[in-house]
């Protein structure tokens, strides 16, 4: 089954866990006809109140995946097994092997205003596939597109540890997706107070996001499954630039 926003706020609640200890919460899930509770579990600790620390990457920079990992860091919301983040034949893959799962990969290097990120990527529907900017402890905002052809723009916000709530921007078709497709290369610019969506390297929507003022943060990458699993996500690039004036 698709996720779905609806108009309204809907709060996920995620479990941060370290290397030295594990903790459990309840997350309720985004779904078109109903949203059960099922437990969440997380891949890396990333909380509100955590400052993550910069370490020597470029500012602008394209990631082919022909090193290692480097500064991606990961967690997980939903679903009952954990999913897994690895290097595969100079691809970053994400397979997810539960039901109503979302897997976030966040670039740990530095803090951007105005950014431009893209993604060249596959992925095996039912899923959805996203990128974020302006990830801090304030919020995120997040632009994903669904396997059924369908897009959608959210701001997360943080209410406490693990706790974030879910603000719906735009949820809309586009003749640039098609039903039953992951296969693309997706763009967010984050430019002062604009989203700025691509596919296939056509700008397609601009949306103006000045009443949340995120002024900064980091970049990311968003996998989700639906009903049907496991889900396989595989970027070939991500590409993080600054944008046109």
């Amino acid at each position: 089954m698709k996720k779905l926003i609806y108009l309204g706020c809907l709060t996920l609640i995620a479990a941060c866990q370290s290397a030295a200890s594990t903790s459990t919460a309840e997350v309720t899930p985004i779904k078109s006809v109903q949203t059960p509770t099922v437990p969440a579990t997380a891949t890396t600790a990333l909380t509100p109140t955590q400052i993550l620390t910069p370490t020597p990457f470029p500012l602008f920079f394209t990631e082919e995946f022909n090193a290692g990992i480097g500064a991606w860091i990961s967690f997980q919301t939903g679903g009952e097994t954990s999913p897994t983040l690895s290097l595969k034949d100079g691809l970053l893959r994400m397979d997810i092997a539960s039901p109503n799962t979302w897997y976030y990969a966040i670039h740990n290097a530095h803090d951007y205003q105005d950014i431009l990120v893209s993604a060249k990527f596959t992925a095996t529907p039912p899923g959805s596939i996203g990128l974020i900017c302006r990830y801090s402890e304030h919020g995120w905002y997040e632009f994903n597109i669904s396997s059924d052809g369908t897009y959608n723009v959210l701001i997360a916000q943080w209410l406490g540890d693990g706790i974030a709530k879910y603000t719906p921007i735009a949820n809309d078709e586009s003749e640039y997706l098609h039903a039953g497709t992951l296969d693309y290369e997706i763009g967010l610019t984050c430019q002062k107070d604009s989203l700025l969506l691509h596919v296939n390297g056509k700008l397609f929507r601009k949306l103006n996001v000045s009443r949340y003022g995120l002024a900064e943060g980091k970049i990311g990458l968003a996998a989700a499954s639906f009903e049907e699993v496991p889900m396989i996500a595989s970027f070939d690039r991500v590409e993080v630039a600054e944008p046109d004036q």
